[in-house]
This record gives C-alpha cells, sequence and structure tokens, in this order.
C-alpha cells in the first residue's frame, strides 16, 4: 500500500510514460495499487479507481475494483468519443474526497489498452465507466478533476454532497 499525492503536489501535474516492461516491476506497481484502492474503499466507503500517478509512480496505469470486475489498463488510450455529453459530480482520491467539482464528460468512449500481460485490448465504456475511465486518463496527463471543472460556482463540500444525493 501506498501513500495517496494530494492535490497541490507537483507530481500530480507531471505527464506519465508509456509501459514497455511487462514483468515483475510492473505487476508490483499493479499490486501497489490494488492495495491502495482496496484500502481508500474501506477507509472512506468510496472510490472505483486509481492512476499511477496518484502514488507516485509517472506510468501509464490505471487500476480498476468495480463490484463485478478488477483489471488494469496499462498504456490506456482514448480512441473514440461518443458526440453526447453529460454533467457529473467528480471527486477524487487526491482531494481526499473532501469535496466534488462538476464536470463535463462524454457519454461513451472507446479505450484502447494493454493488460498486464501485454495483450492489446480496445474495449467501450459508457456513463459512470466512461467517466472513471475519462478522469483516470486526465491524471496520467497531469489533469485533475478540477481542470474540467464547469464553472467557478461548481464546486461542493463532501457532507452537502451527501445530503443531495
Amino acid at each position: 500500500m501506498k501513500e495517496i499525492l494530494l492535490i497541490g503536489n507537483p507530481i500530480l501535474r507531471k505527464k506519465s510514460e508509456n509501459v514497455h516492461q511487462f514483468d515483475h516491476e510492473l505487476l508490483s506497481v499493479i499490486l501497489d495499487l490494488k492495495d491502495t484502492l482496496i484500502d481508500f474503499q474501506k477507509r472512506k466507503k468510496i472510490g472505483r479507481a486509481i492512476a499511477a500517478l496518484q502514488i507516485g509512480e509517472l506510468k501509464k496505469i490505471i487500476y480498476c475494483n468495480l463490484p463485478d470486475r478488477a483489471f488494469a489498463l496499462v498504456n490506456p488510450e482514448i480512441t473514440w468519443r461518443s458526440n453526447e455529453t453529460f454533467e457529473v459530480w467528480d471527486s477524487c482520491f487526491s482531494f481526499d474526497v473532501a469535496f466534488f467539482v462538476k464536470t463535463e464528460r462524454f457519454k461513451s468512449i472507446t479505450v484502447k489498452y494493454q493488460n498486464e500481460k501485454g495483450d492489446l485490448i480496445e474495449e467501450t465504456f459508457q456513463d459512470d465507466l466512461s467517466e472513471l475511465l475519462q478522469h483516470e486518463i486526465d491524471h496520467l496527463q497531469g489533469i485533475l478533476a478540477t481542470d474540467r471543472q464547469i464553472s467557478k460556482q461548481d464546486i461542493i463540500l463532501r457532507d452537502e454532497w451527501e445530503k443531495m444525493f
């Protein structure tokens, strides 16, 4: 388990690098992401995915832990975006889920990525998973949800968000 970097840490603004070696080092980072995500989910009762950059690893790796599926995305790239968008209240482990900002995301995206073995996969994600992966792929480019905030007024503390939703 690793410490999650918080907003203000300059590493969160760096761009991640492609992974070229599919070896024990990659598996070690994926395990760190898995352990860190599961710990955060237990403590905060929220969260579905984490980007390697959030634990200080400048590698294009995302780990998702969903109710029906857990998987790693290595070198993910969005290859298609729907014309349709939607607005969503977005938070982040790097905000310690203390607040949410309203962002606009594509309703559907197609992502090309590799699994931990290096196999190439192309998959289409919709709705909440589309939003989730856009958020995580943004991290790999040094982009935070606050950069995607629709307006300065579209920010809310977690306690208020929980009352509304």
